[in-house]
């Protein structure tokens, strides 16, 4: 329960100071504002990050990631400017501010972050953990809700989050994880994705993302976009960018402003809804450029700046950061807060995930301090079923962790099966978070089972191999 009340108070946004970070510490803001400068001084690897803050941090640090990407890790170190100048923010870090920090937590990752053993993975976790390939109506397109699609267009972010749900596809292969690879020309996967959605007029929303939309040439991306625009039926484009908030310098870039006015334009005179939506985890992450883009995405006519966030532990996982992190978005940006995701059921993500009774609780105590419009929902994203706001669940059994859902329309792979509506579906809690009754028959469960972890593997890996044959047929 939130301690009562919330103190609300209007935060000036600051640009954290780069000069304090050795790498950084000749960097003008000229420099500093150019896309160009940003990209070209991602940091790639643990020399690079060496570069960036040297002995301030301990050698105990740099060998636990090095541990990490060695290891359990998913997603491979990239990280612009940018964002490694929103750790730590108003301080000389420290190795024990560096790791205590939210937004470290979950986009440079450590191996002491994440749980020991087999209890880093759930026993269910999986690769591709919402099924998204096997609904694929063309490659990258994915097909689950009635009326909307999800149109992956790249493979690449100008930052990798280490929590990604597009693990399975998204960034390089790191020892982990070889990366699943799209077969068909970008092209063609667009042009293929078009015809689709042209035969197929009962879809009127398309999410653009990847990956992330920055990483694409804007003219490509504008293409793409404006053969949507031509489609009737398409009503609501949403394009998703990470990089509003990990590298605001693109969206401030001349050539993307006057493209996106170009669409904003011929979208309001077609009547079709134009919305940028990025992903924002802690306040600290909202600054003066942040702010920037996401008013020259605004003046360029787009209809609104969302932010879909994710529910993650030690990050912002108390109604006070989660409160703290939407006044930021609306008052600091004029971005609305929009959605929290669960973090989805990926290996080597326990250390992150919440438990749904947690879930539900974050709702309660965020509700009535926000404008109703900007109240973001806090939602579970089931396998095979889709967004559930947490309070949808059916059935809740807390002590083993495991709730149960049920869904109202079938995706484009059940239009035969009879049962899609009437069956429940099951998501898990973490175990670490249950009572020691829970753990206990998980524990049972799995010494009788020998090994789900390597069963849900190989049940990724199948679903992945049968999704790229049906590509290619």
């Amino acid at each position: 329960m939130l301690e009562q009340p919330y103190e609300y108070s209007a935060h000036e946004l600051v640009e954290p100071d780069w000069t304090r970070l050795p790498g950084f510490a000749e960097v003008t803001a000229e420099q500093w504002r150019s896309a160009q400068w940003q990209r070209a001084h991602c940091v790639k690897n643990l020399r690079q990050l060496r570069g960036v803050y040297g002995d301030l941090l301990d050698e105990s640090f740099y060998a636990d990631l090095e541990a990490d990407q060695a290891g359990p890790a998913t997603m491979s170190l990239l990280l612009p400017p940018q964002m490694l100048n929103t750790m730590v923010p108003g301080h000389v870090p420290t190795t024990a501010a560096m790791l205590a920090d939210p937004v470290r937590r979950y986009m440079l990752p450590v191996a002491s972050d994440r749980l020991d053993g087999a209890a880093a993975s759930h026993p269910y976790a999986a690769r591709d953990s919402l099924h998204e390939h096997e609904m694929w109506a063309v490659e990258g397109l994915t097909h689950r809700y009635p009326t909307k699609v999800l149109a992956e267009l790249l493979s690449t972010c100008p930052q990798y989050c280490g929590h990604c749900t597009r693990m399975d596809l998204v960034g390089n292969s790191t020892p982990a994880v070889p990366k699943l690879r799209f077969e068909l020309k970008p092209v063609d996967r667009q042009t293929a994705m078009l015809e689709y959605l042209r035969a197929t007029p009962g879809v009127r929303d398309v999410v653009v993302s990847g990956g992330d939309v920055a990483n694409l040439p804007f003219r490509n991306l504008e293409a793409f976009v404006a053969g949507l625009l031509e489609i009737e039926s398409v009503r609501d484009i949403r394009l998703a960018s990470k990089a509003l908030m990990g590298l605001p310098q693109h969206w401030l870039q001349d050539d993307v402003v006057e493209g996106m006015t170009r669409l904003a334009t011929t979208a309001r005179a077609r009547g079709v809804s134009l919305a940028v939506h990025t992903h924002v985890n802690a306040a600290q992450s909202v600054t003066p450029l942040v702010a920037e883009a996401a008013q020259a995405m605004l003046a360029a006519g787009v209809r609104d700046v969302r932010n879909q966030g994710v529910l993650l532990r030690g990050v912002n996982d108390s109604a006070t950061r989660l409160l703290d992190l939407c006044f930021a978005l609306l008052d600091g940006a004029g971005i609305t807060p929009y959605y929290f995701y669960m973090c989805d059921m990926i290996p080597s993500a326990e250390h992150w995930r919440v438990s749904l009774a947690l879930a539900q609780t974050l709702q309660h105590d965020i509700m009535g301090y926000l404008p109703g419009f900007a109240t973001p929902r806090i939602v579970c994203d089931v396998p095979y079923v889709g967004k559930r706001w947490v309070h949808q669940v059916a059935e809740y059994d807390r002590e083993r962790g495991i709730s149960y859902w049920t869904k109202n329309y079938r995706t484009g792979i059940e239009r035969s099966d009879e049962a899609a509506l009437d069956r429940r579906y099951t998501y898990y809690d973490p175990i670490a978070t249950l009572p020691d009754s829970g753990r206990q028959w998980w524990a049972e469960r799995q010494r009788r089972a020998g090994g789900w972890i390597a069963a849900a593997e190989v049940r990724a890996a199948r679903s992945r191999a049968a999704s790229v044959a049906d590509q290619l047929n």
